[in-house]
């Protein structure tokens, strides 16, 4: 071999993804397929690139019309989704033993991979996933061989790492893409640590959830409730904790909730994430404590429109506020939404979204659950006074006494 040419294909090896799939080419035992749909070719042209995929590749395919999709894998609603997917790789698996088990079975491991990716249409500014940096957002580990991995770890990994920015999982722990759950959905999400869920977590939520369905006119089918966790949460004691991020998904689950996780500290980055799935009306719940947070200036000196970018990027497709209120235990004053004080220039900013109904009060709320505050929950819970008990639903209870959730211990509570 000309030495020049060796020096070249060792520095093109270097590169990580190149040297990956050279390394799997090199592989004896993994032969299989590639199917693709959408944009998903550069797949397979990588591993034709660099070299040896003789050894690899049985066969690839890219069905990229519809027509021919459907013909192959049968009818879908949606091509870019997880039902796609599984179809795909089931077809092309029994394919790969009906055509190759006799003649290769004994010393080949089979393998499909599939993919499906959306890209950027000419046309219209739709959600993509592939022109730039790749996003994975749903990840799942089934079979024998992962029965100790608990996928919902793996998509908080996803977030954390820096791959995605959210994941999802419904009240049984199943891993699902957001645009499956949100897709054309009037969505309704609450933000918290949920360390643990209140009588007043539950309170507020309800009391939103009521006057959004009277005031969006969508019906209970139609509308998505979710219960989000930042990262920013997850990481408030310095590094992820799985025990404690698993106690209080467990809990959420218990309660019937689908979870978000998320990497969006803003609310208006929240809002911006949201509003790709659906046309349909958006609306967050908070106290008024986060709603003061929202008015406050410092969380802003990285855009260069401040608070006012901030704002309109996040009213800007009709979303709104659903704020529950706020008691003083000391005076006992409660002080709602569109009492809340803000900074003398922001005044006129924060009374015309008060006045375009951009922020709603909760009006319909339980009084004596103000005085619940998870903090205060959690602190008598580890010093084992019993009266936490009444501050959380049943069920709760139930989940952090069977499982020892945050530090419960039935010797130090006896």
């Amino acid at each position: 071999m000309d030495r020049r040419y060796s020096i070249h294909m060792k520095a093109e090896m270097d590169v990580g993804t190149n040297r990956k799939a050279f390394q799997i080419n090199l592989d004896h035992q993994k032969y299989g397929t590639f199917a693709e749909i959408g944009a998903g070719q550069e797949v397979a042209r990588r591993f034709f690139h660099v070299g040896g995929a003789a050894g690899t590749i049985a066969k690839t395919i890219s069905a990229y019309d519809m027509t021919f999709s459907d013909a192959i894998y049968g009818p879908a609603d949606r091509f870019v989704s997880r039902v796609r997917l599984n179809t795909m790789l089931d077809h092309e698996y029994d394919l790969l033993l009906e055509r190759l088990e006799a003649k290769l079975g004994d010393e080949r491991a089979f393998f499909v991979f599939a993919d499906t990716v959306a890209a950027r249409s000419f046309k219209q500014h739709n959600e993509s996933h592939g022109p730039g940096k790749i996003q994975v957002d749903l990840i799942k580990f089934s079979g024998p061989a992962f029965a100790n991995i608990d996928n919902r770890l793996m998509s908080l990994q996803l977030v954390s790492q820096g791959l995605t920015d959210a994941v999802m999982f419904t009240a049984d722990g199943e891993m699902v893409q957001p645009s499956e759950i949100l897709h054309k959905k009037a969505i309704l999400i609450e933000r918290g640590s949920f360390r643990p869920v209140t009588y007043a977590t539950n309170d507020m939520l309800e009391g939103a959830r009521r006057q959004f369905l009277k005031e969006s006119g969508c019906s209970e089918k139609d509308l998505v409730v979710l219960m989000e966790m930042t990262l920013e949460n997850l990481l408030s004691e310095g590094q992820l904790n799985h025990a404690d991020f698993l106690a209080r998904v467990d809990i959420l689950g218990a309660l019937g909730r689908t979870v978000l996780i998320s990497k969006f500290g803003e609310y208006y980055r929240l809002a911006g994430y949201l509003s790709r799935y659906t046309n349909r009306m958006i609306g967050l719940v908070m106290g008024v404590p986060s709603l003061i947070e929202i008015f406050d200036e410092k969380y802003y000196l990285n855009l260069e429109g401040g608070i006012l970018e901030a704002l309109g990027r996040m009213f800007k497709h009709g979303l709104k506020l659903y704020v529950y209120p706020m008691i003083d235990e000391k005076t006992g004053k409660i002080t709602t939404a569109t009492q809340v004080e803000v900074a003398p220039n922001l005044r006129s900013l924060f009374q015309y979204l008060i006045d375009n109904r951009h922020i709603e009060e909760i009006g319909d709320y339980q009084k004596d659950f103000l005085r619940i505050y998870p903090p205060a929950v959690l602190a008598k819970l580890k010093a084992g006074d019993e009266s936490w008990e009444e501050m959380v639903p049943p069920e709760v209870v139930q989940i952090i006494k069977e499982r020892e959730f945050f530090g419960y211990r039935a010797a130090v509570a006896a």
